[in-house]
């Protein structure tokens, strides 16, 4: 068998977009604080931008409440200023080097709008998973036509490949419900 066609490594890759598509949803604001709700965000340290959990120790004290402990004095003012300028609503509340992030509670319309950018994110994970599935196919078939796999052979491996798809797209769909479903949680 050719090297061309590696099913492991398709599914691998399937694997891989759903995993980006978790830590997508992660950073989205549902009504209660995750520490993952600070992950996404980068600070201008050093002259880098710096992913925020490598400038202090993040922890959840309570259901509606982010503290972010900075490590450099010198930084804190950047920190707050990245969570501010994050887009994701979050204002910050200075005490020396710790901030507190209060996480107001989300309206309806925010609500909807939160689970609309998670089928968004959905649906570039769909596409990923499609591009990989593509991929698979396009090598059975050029092994099939190089003479390498006889026709039967190409038409189960590509069973198995549109099987690896279904799979990859319903945990995809599950995924985005329940995500759906938190969001919309009052």
């Amino acid at each position: 068998m050719s090297d061309e066609y590696d099913e492991n490594d398709l599914k691998r890759r399937m694997d891989g977009a759903i995993e980006a598509l978790r830590k997508e949803f992660a950073g989205l604001r549902t009504g209660r604080a995750s520490a993952g709700l600070l992950e996404p965000i980068k600070v201008e340290a050093y002259g880098t931008p710096t992913p925020i959990n490598q400038l202090g120790n993040i922890s959840v004290p309570e259901p509606r409440m982010i503290t972010l402990q900075v490590w450099d004095k010198g930084m804190v003012g950047a920190v707050d200023k990245a969570i501010r300028n994050s887009g994701i609503g979050l204002n910050p509340v200075m005490e020396g080097q710790l901030l507190r992030i209060p996480i107001p509670p989300l309206n309806e319309e925010r609500r909807a709008e939160i689970a609309k950018l998670a089928g968004s994110y959905a649906e570039h994970a769909r596409v990923a998973v499609r591009n990989v599935r593509r991929d698979g196919m396009d090598a059975l078939k050029k092994m099939e036509k190089d003479g390498d796999l006889s026709e039967d052979e190409q038409k189960a491996f590509s069973e198995d490949v549109q099987k690896l798809t279904n799979d990859a797209i319903k945990r995809i769909d599950e995924s985005l419900k329940s995500k759906q479903e938190e969001i919309m949680q009052v």
